[in-house]
């Protein structure tokens, strides 16, 4: 098998292996959806209630938030997990020893999962401050206006531009972030999941507004990051939206009061 054939077929094989953790993170996702309880007469159902949590609770929440991460962010992801794999074949062609791409994949989605933790203790205290739907966890007007403007602002500021730079060219990142063997992935991994947690974080907490289990609003975040990290005119759709959100926010004090 020639260099380009087992480039092509890694490539194949990454896709495919993206493709389905993505697949059967947003069927759970589904699953776990309040609409679908509502279906089957109550029959599912995925957060606590009223009462105060549990410890069983909170975990039920990290996982739930955990597999929203994957759904959401392994696609914006992709073009860098992609390089990451060309790149490990380029280097390690004459020597034999691959390191996974999984690996690299693990310290991205670690540094999600330490966001999930963070968004558990969030729906922890506005759960225990009535402040939050316990179906849709949607909070209320007045927080979800602040939570757009914050996000609005933030997309204007140098931090949420240095950070989107990074996602934007894998190949400039890989080129002076590599480090070689497991650890060096892992490390990566991590440093690629921190700018891409530093893009984001402010555009995850909207998840709030309209409800973390709303499915469309989940779905529509996930468009607009990955928007905003692989089209050309990236950068641009994201200070616009930055002016939406303030707006949005604005609209939704005003509202409220």
């Amino acid at each position: 098998m020639n260099v380009d054939a087992v480039f092509r077929r890694d490539r194949g094989i990454v896709i495919a292996a993206l493709a389905a953790i993505t697949i059967l993170a947003w069927t759970h996702l589904y699953a776990m959806s309040p609409s679908l309880a509502i279906l089957t007469d109550g029959a599912f159902c995925v957060t606590p209630m009223v009462a105060a949590w549990s410890m069983s609770d909170a975990l039920i929440a990290f996982f739930m938030w955990n597999v929203m991460m994957v759904g959401m962010m392994i696609p914006t992801a992709s073009p860098m997990i992609l390089m990451f794999s060309t790149t490990n074949r380029r280097l390690r062609s004459g020597e034999g020893s691959l390191v996974p791409t999984a690996v690299f994949v693990l310290g991205y989605l670690l540094v999600w999962s330490g966001y999930s933790a963070l968004a558990v203790v969030a729906q922890w205290a506005l759960h225990s401050a009535s402040l939050l739907s316990p179906l849709w966890l949607r909070t209320t007007p007045a927080i979800g206006g602040l939570l757009f403007i914050t996000a609005g602002v933030f997309q204007w500021t140098p931090w949420k531009y240095a950070c989107l730079s990074h996602c934007r060219t894998p190949l400039s990142f890989l080129m002076t972030e590599w480090r070689d063997g497991r650890r060096g992935a892992l490390v990566m991994g991590l440093k690629h999941g921190a700018y891409c947690a530093g893009c984001c974080w402010a555009i995850m907490a909207l998840m709030f507004v309209a409800g973390a289990m709303n499915l469309l609003w989940t779905a529509v975040l996930a468009v607009f990051m990955l928007v905003e990290k692989v089209a050309p005119g990236g950068v641009i759709i994201g200070r616009t939206a930055g002016v939406i959100f303030i707006v949005a926010g604005v609209w939704m004090l005003l509202a409220g009061m």
